[in-house]
């Protein structure tokens, strides 16, 4: 058998996350009125351009496919958004495309299919995205579709038995209850990530590194949508006030419960993207990578509490790179609630605000537009062990149904 290719990240780039702007919300998001296919093409043109500005022998006509993650594909996010996404961002016709759907997992699994494509010798130069408008497709909106349009829609008896069509809200109660996890416990981790996520805002140079501003069309004007819309500054400016306004919100999805509106991950829009080439074609074109993929794993896990395959999923890919958890510098868990992340830190023996977790805050604060987060999160890790010149760094992501991914990465010093 032919020996595996090393297969590393070169660039990696986000949108700003616009709030989501869905029907019962309050105020519309930035990008509310913005496509899909709109974020979609923006990142990745802007990718492409960052990498032709490092490296003028980049040619993009080699890039040979672009694999996007995104849940919901119905509406502009239907008909393989992965190759509308390269006919929207003018990239070379000859550049496949294609679109996978791993629930919140999506974005990372994105990430590792084309880094297992690279590293069997299936091409040199490939892109992995992830998009989501969550104003305009919420979470189940595919099966709504099909209800709307009075189609047969029915599930397996096995299906129903086991579970898998549990509100994730119910299940991050569940992890909360299975580890004895408190209600403060949960509002001072959202508190932190909000903190983290705004002081990684305010450093303008660093920031802009990683985000790709977007155009919007906002009452006949043009309008560019440049920072993070959910974060809150109050957090870092007035801990003690943001405190209590978290301590107010009430339970949502169990009376006497302890998850909260503050304490889950913000409902946002956004995408973005990652370019992998091979180590010999980084080289051959002299592009410094951020980060060369160690490892990956997914696992499966209880469609009922749902939100601790990641741990599983973890274990595996840190046998998988030989490593021990202590080794890892940076822990990237998905914040899709307060609770999973917190069962991490017990599982592992590590305080909630140990530095090496999300430090440049997570989905409670920035937000989760479920098939971009895995992409998006992963961008914020290689950024940051770049950074810092950090060693190994690990993502992991829940997912519906019962389902984790993680993927370990090697800083490039």
């Amino acid at each position: 058998m032919a020996e595996l290719r090393e297969v590393v990240v070169v660039e990696a780039v986000r949108t700003p996350t616009g709030k989501s702007g869905w029907a019962g919300a309050e105020k519309k998001g930035a990008f509310s009125g913005v496509s899909s296919q709109h974020l979609l093409a923006t990142v990745l043109r802007g990718l492409v351009e960052r990498v032709k500005k490092r490296c003028s022998a980049f040619d993009e006509r080699e890039i040979e496919d672009v694999a996007v993650g995104c849940l919901s594909q119905i509406g502009e996010q239907g008909l393989n958004l992965g190759r509308l996404g390269v006919m929207a961002a003018d990239l070379p016709l000859e550049t496949a495309g294609w679109t996978l759907n791993r629930y919140c997992n999506a974005g990372l699994q994105a990430i590792n299919s084309q880094a297992q494509a690279l590293m069997t010798g299936c091409g040199e130069i490939a892109i992995a995205a992830g998009v989501e408008s969550m104003s305009h497709y919420p979470i189940g909106s595919d099966l709504e579709a099909a209800l709307k349009a009075d189609f047969p829609v029915s599930f397996h008896p096995r299906v129903e038995e086991r579970g898998a069509l549990q509100v994730m809200g119910v299940s991050a109660e569940l992890v909360a209850e299975k580890y004895g996890l408190t209600r403060e416990e949960q509002d001072r981790f959202a508190l932190w990530s909000h903190q983290k996520a705004v002081r990684a805002m305010r450093e303008k140079e660093w920031y802009e590194k990683r985000v790709i501003p977007v155009e919007v069309e906002r009452g006949g004007e043009k309008i560019r949508v440049e920072r993070d819309e959910p974060p809150r500054a109050v957090s870092l400016d007035n801990p003690a006030e943001a405190y209590e306004r978290l301590r107010s919100l009430p339970p949502r999805f169990k009376e006497g419960g302890t998850v909260t509106a503050g304490n889950s991950s913000a409902i946002a829009d956004g995408a973005a993207a990652v370019m992998l080439m091979t180590l010999e074609k980084a080289d051959e074109l002299g592009l410094k990578p951020l980060a060369k993929i160690r490892s990956m794993a997914v696992a499966g896990d209880d469609p009922v509490t749902m939100l601790l395959g990641p741990i599983p999923a973890m274990r595996k890919a840190l046998a998988r790179a030989n490593l021990r958890m202590e080794e890892v510098e940076v822990w990237e868990p998905n914040e899709a609630f307060a609770s999973p992340v917190l069962a991490f830190c017990k599982e592992f023996g590590v305080p909630f605000d140990d530095p090496r977790i999300n430090p440049t805050g997570g989905a409670i604060a920035i937000g989760h537009p479920i098939g971009c987060s895995g992409v998006l999160y992963f961008t914020e890790m290689v950024h940051w062990m770049n950074r810092h010149h950090l060693r190994y760094g690990m993502q992991t992501l829940c997912g519906g149904g019962g389902v984790g991914i993680a993927t370990v990465v090697e800083g490039i010093s």
